[in-house]
C-alpha cells in the first residue's frame, strides 16, 4: 500500500508536471526544460543560441502526438503541454530553405529568422518608379565630371606657360 501511494504522487503532482515544460531538440537530440508560461520564441532563441555548430537551427516548435496532427506554436504563443502522449519538439528546416533564409536575412539585414512569412523578398528592396530627383542627381554628376575633366585639361595644357612664367631662367 505504502507503495501505491507514493507513486501517483510523484507522476500526477499537478505542481511538478505544470512548473516545467520539456522541449526535445531535434538537431541536437537534447531535452531543454523551460518554466510554465514561456513564449515560444524565447525558447526557441535560448534552444538555437545552445547549438553547436553545424547543427540545422530550429525554426519553430510544436506539439506533436502519435496520431494526431502537429500543432504548431508561433513566436508570441504560451508554450503549453497538451497532456499525456503529447510532447513538445523543435522542428528545422531543410537545407535549402535555410540558404534562402540566410539570403534574405543578409539582404534585408534582419537578425530574426524565426518564420519566413516576415522575410521580404528582393523586389521590395529596389525602387518601384524612377523619380525625378534620381534623374537630376546622375545629369548633375555627368556634368560635374565634364567640368572636373575640362578644368584638368585645361591645367595641364597651361602647365608648360606657368613654369616659365615661375621660373624665366630655364
Amino acid at each position: 500500500m505504502a507503495d501505491d501511494s507514493e507513486t501517483p504522487k510523484v507522476k500526477d503532482s499537478p505542481s511538478v508536471s505544470q512548473s516545467y515544460l520539456e522541449v526535445n531538440c531535434t538537431s541536437s537530440s537534447k531535452i531543454r526544460r523551460f518554466s510554465a508560461g514561456t513564449e515560444a520564441g524565447f525558447a526557441l532563441h535560448l534552444i538555437n543560441k545552445k547549438l553547436d555548430d553545424g547543427l540545422p537551427v530550429a525554426s519553430y516548435i510544436e506539439a506533436v502526438k502519435e496520431g494526431e496532427e502537429p500543432v504548431s506554436f508561433g513566436r508570441n504563443s504560451v508554450l503549453v503541454c497538451y497532456g499525456h502522449g503529447w510532447k513538445l519538439q523543435t522542428v528545422t528546416e531543410p537545407e535549402g530553405a535555410r540558404a534562402r533564409g540566410r539570403i534574405r536575412r543578409t539582404i534585408n539585414h534582419e537578425s530574426s529568422p524565426l518564420f519566413s512569412d516576415e522575410l521580404h523578398s528582393t523586389k521590395s528592396l529596389l525602387p518601384s518608379v524612377i523619380g525625378v530627383h534620381y534623374i537630376a542627381k546622375v545629369l548633375l554628376a555627368f556634368v560635374l565630371l565634364f567640368v572636373f575633366g575640362a578644368v584638368f585639361t585645361l591645367a595641364l595644357e597651361n602647365l608648360p606657360r606657368l613654369l616659365i612664367f615661375i621660373n624665366p631662367s630655364v
